[in-house]
């Protein structure tokens, strides 16, 4: 009777081992990951104490296979900080060596911003905005999707807040 059980666990063990193999074998075959860039904002009704944002983000796809999504997830966090979040139910295909530009609503908390304001008052006449944009592309089968990230940072002239200069 154990053993009958002892049996079963250990081939599912390898059942799984043989999945996880298999969902790795795309970068073990030199599969280029996705490219993900913010191609542009435009701000949306917002409601209470939260700005929104619809972000655009430009997916490329150096592979030789097209990418399907059934959804996109994102998080955004600048200077190190949680800044936006935001989700879409959107559903396409990437194809191989192309690019498409999808559409995800983003929620921007007030605290998040105001925090973000305090950071540059003591800035001087140049700040830098670093950000880390991570995110998943939904999909089906046995990955269950694509996860991607994007950072760098920006120089955003910001006028000096802070006193007068002695």
């Amino acid at each position: 009777m154990y053993s009958d059980r002892f049996a079963r666990l250990v081939r599912f063990m390898v059942a799984m081992m043989a999945m996880a193999a298999l969902a790795g074998c795309a970068t073990w075959f030199g599969s280029d990951p996705l490219r993900v860039n913010v191609a542009g904002l435009e701000p949306l009704d917002s409601q209470g104490m939260e700005v929104r944002f619809n972000m655009k983000l430009r997916i490329q796809n150096p592979s030789s296979s097209a990418v399907s999504y059934s959804g996109i997830s994102v998080d955004l966090e600048v200077n190190g900080k949680a800044f936006a979040t935001g989700v879409s139910p959107a559903s396409g295909s990437v194809p191989a060596f192309g690019e498409t530009v999808v559409s995800v609503p983003v929620t921007v908390p007030a605290l998040a911003v105001l925090h973000q304001m305090f950071v540059f008052v003591d800035r001087s006449q140049y700040s830098q905005i670093e950000y880390i944009l991570r995110g998943r592309l939904a999909g089906t089968g046995i990955t269950g999707g694509t996860r991607f990230t994007d950072q760098g940072s920006l120089s955003v002239p910001f006028p000096y807040i802070g006193g007068a200069d002695s």
